[in-house]
């Protein structure tokens, strides 16, 4: 069975021929790098996989990311951000493309970030936070990219905590620049409990082996895991997120859906199986529900 996740390990080993002794032994291995010195190694075509890090991208050059279950075509200068929850790849590069982006895992951030990366719009799934930028705006995302690769190569003992509020800025920068309301207040009870079901929600994804099965699928399941009341439930996601909580989950469970279908060999039967369903009917029904299309279209795209 094809492998459906790209460790950060396997990311260094693979693309840039490193040792384990060569693995950055910061929390949670930050590296940057430069586009064109991935084309030169002819490393720069990564396969359609989901990684188990983030990567923060500045893209200068045209391309077409395939990003989930969609495909971006992009121009000129694009910031872009990638989540652990999503499988991406692109198009080969062309001659002349330029840029920086940086990997880290999770733990980079957890000893002193005051939000969790899952929490933020950016890194949502289902989302697609890829952003053209105005010459100027480019000028000045290049300018943190550069002040990071300078503090990597440097011998300053605190380079990673300063590291640290240079990719801060680059993601608070995404937030400014995505379209959608972010609320001022992150510590009050609404936002306690999305925060708990959107975890409870990503922690069963990926879907890696067919031994898996999503589980908690309805409001009222999520509700008894978290005991609350499914009510209380319901009315701090709407008021948080301005969506129902049977929204996210269908809408998460038709993206994996359809990265399942396009990117696995696994047959209908056992995708509708372990995403939860009692039989490929029942799958087939809410998928054209909810798509206006048939799980064996998406296959044959």
């Amino acid at each position: 069975m094809a492998k459906t996740t790209e460790t950060l390990e396997e990311f260094y080993r693979n693309k840039y021929g490193m040792l384990s002794g060569d693995y950055p032994n910061n929390d949670g291995q930050f590296n940057i790098f430069r586009i064109e010195d991935s084309i030169n190694t002819g490393t720069s075509s990564p396969t359609f996989i989901r990684r188990d890090f983030y990567k923060i991208m500045l893209f200068q050059g045209n391309n077409v990311f395939h990003y989930g279950d969609r495909s971006i075509p992009i121009t000129g200068n694009t910031l872009l951000f990638f989540t652990p929850h999503v499988p991406y790849t692109y198009e080969s590069l062309e001659a002349g493309t330029t840029g920086c982006f940086c990997v880290f895992k999770d733990e980079f951030f957890k000893a002193n970030f005051r939000l969790n990366l899952f929490e933020l719009p950016l890194f949502i799934a289902g989302t697609h936070p890829v952003f053209s930028l105005q010459e100027e705006e480019a000028s000045e995302i290049k300018i943190i990219f550069e002040k990071i690769i300078r503090e990597v190569d440097s011998d300053f003992v605190y380079k990673y905590e300063l590291i640290k509020n240079y990719v801060s800025e680059l993601i608070y920068y995404g937030m400014k620049l995505q379209p959608v309301h972010i609320s001022a207040e992150h510590n009050n009870a609404a936002s306690r409990v999305t925060s708990v079901f959107m975890e409870l929600l990503e922690r069963q994804f990926p879907i890696e082996s067919t031994a898996q099965r999503f589980e908690l699928r309805s409001p009222k399941a999520f509700a008894d895991r978290m005991s609350i009341h499914v009510n209380y439930l319901n009315r701090a996601i709407k008021k948080r997120t301005g969506r129902t909580t049977t929204q996210h989950i269908f809408e998460r469970l038709i993206s994996e859906a359809k990265i399942l279908l396009k990117y696995t060999d696994w047959n209908i039967s056992e995708i509708s199986h372990v995403l939860g369903f009692e039989d490929q009917a029942h799958f087939n029904n809410f998928f054209k529900k909810h798509t206006d299309t048939t799980p064996t279209s998406i296959r044959q795209v």
